[in-house]
């Protein structure tokens, strides 16, 4: 692979791209299957939902490029470090996302396609230059995160219904923990760009940790919820019940102390929570 195309690579965001396509085939994994749940659905769903995703993770650098610019974790990307042209990129970007849609509404249907075009809306046009202006651009910013499995549902079920809603929420219940660990780590990072994040504004950090906690024990209930309503079984039950304790755990320590290294230790919970979970609904289903 030439150096030249490792940065385009880069620009599309893959380890973002590869996590989003892991919600979308869980939530086409759980879908009851109206239009059978046969192989090429899921994988029309994926390439159309990898375009988009990988696009939209270009154009979200090409928008921020001289904020990234200034802020330490990011001005090596491609773009602040002058590797690559803005033109190009955004050439790139955007029949990557547009395409992406394209594909959707061509080979899967049309409220996958509608949820690919919300996603992208959402992220780029409310989300991103929200986080310059308010605080509550992390609570906006969990809508995109939380769509993916939803179209992952609609591709298999034709249908927006109470399952996909309740993937929507466990997903965006779980961000804001996420975020909110990864806001405190470089809150300096963030306030030399410019973002009035909650984690910048927030100086002694007791709204911050009081908002980790309330999200994280709300998705204890949430995450609980498929079993309730039949999509997962008694092992998905106990397996997402003792992560959810676990998540609400290190968020109160992280809202206790207000540190760096609670921040980064429920980082870590965070990213081992939702595999654990989806391998917990795998599994589940499996056997059910």
């Amino acid at each position: 692979m030439s150096e030249r195309s490792a940065l385009y690579i880069e620009l599309t965001k893959p380890r973002i791209t590869a996590m989003v396509l892991l919600t979308v085939a869980i939530g086409y994994w759980l879908a009851p299957g109206g239009n059978g749940g046969s192989g090429m659905v899921l994988l029309h769903a994926l390439l159309g939902a990898g375009l988009a995703c990988s696009g939209a993770g270009a154009l979200n650098q090409y928008i921020e490029r001289e904020t990234d610019g200034v802020m330490d974790r990011t001005r090596f990307r491609p773009l602040p470090a002058h590797k690559v042209s803005p033109s190009a990129v955004l050439t790139l970007a955007v029949a990557l996302a547009s395409g992406g849609v394209g594909y959707l509404a061509a080979f899967s249907n049309s409220l996958t396609a509608a949820a690919c075009a919300a996603t992208l809306v959402s992220y780029l046009f409310v989300y991103t230059p929200m986080k310059r202006t308010s605080p509550a651009s992390t609570l906006v910013g969990a809508i995109p995160g939380a769509l993916p499995p939803v179209m992952g549902w609609t591709a298999r079920q034709g249908t927006l219904d109470a399952g996909a809603l309740v993937l929507f929420a466990v997903l965006f219940l779980w961000q804001i923990p996420h975020f909110l660990a990864i806001g405190r780590m470089y809150r300096d990072d963030y306030a030399s760009g410019g973002f009035p994040m909650l984690v910048v504004i927030d100086r002694d950090g007791s709204t911050t940790g009081w908002q980790m906690l309330v999200y994280a024990l709300a998705l204890i209930p949430c995450s609980l919820a498929t079993s309730f309503i039949g999509l997962t079984g008694s092992l998905y039950f106990w397996i997402a019940l003792v992560a959810g304790i676990a998540y609400a755990y290190a968020s109160w320590l992280a809202a206790r102390d207000g540190g760096v290294a609670s921040a980064r230790r429920l980082l870590l919970v965070s990213v081992l929570y939702l595999p654990a979970l989806f391998a917990a609904m795998f599994i589940d289903g499996l056997f059910s």
